[in-house]
């Protein structure tokens, strides 16, 4: 069974920085695009930045400038660098990974148990 586990929530302060990472484990035989996506109480999911397995990027307009979505393929491992921290930033962050099992079957996408990021004074 594959799974995703996340790290590197907390609490910062306005301003300040927090990095997350995602690690994919299990059995599978590749991974395509990951990424990362928050929800607040009472929104929807949102997408907040994503990589392809070749490197390509995309990120929410609130993203741009001051996060930064990377991914190691060796390590099954994506991250996201978050500066310039604000308030409205605050929220569970969930990874995500479009995973094939095997080179035959359809891509599985995966949800990570979420992080909890809290910026505040």
């Amino acid at each position: 069974q594959v799974q995703l586990v996340e790290s590197g929530g907390g609490l910062v302060q306005p301003g300040g920085s927090l990095r997350l990472s995602c690690a994919a484990s299990g059995s599978f035989f590749s991974i395509n695009t990951m990424g990362w996506y928050r929800q607040t109480p009472g929104k929807e999911r949102e997408l907040v930045a994503a990589i392809t397995s070749s490197g390509m990027t995309n990120y929410a307009d609130s993203a741009k400038g001051r996060f930064s979505i990377s991914r190691d393929n060796a390590k099954n491992t994506v991250y996201l660098q978050m500066n310039s921290l604000e308030p409205e930033d605050t929220a569970v962050y969930y990874c995500n990974a479009a995973v094939r099992r095997r080179s035959t079957t359809p891509l599985l996408i995966l949800w990570g148990q979420g992080t909890q990021v809290t910026v505040s004074s």
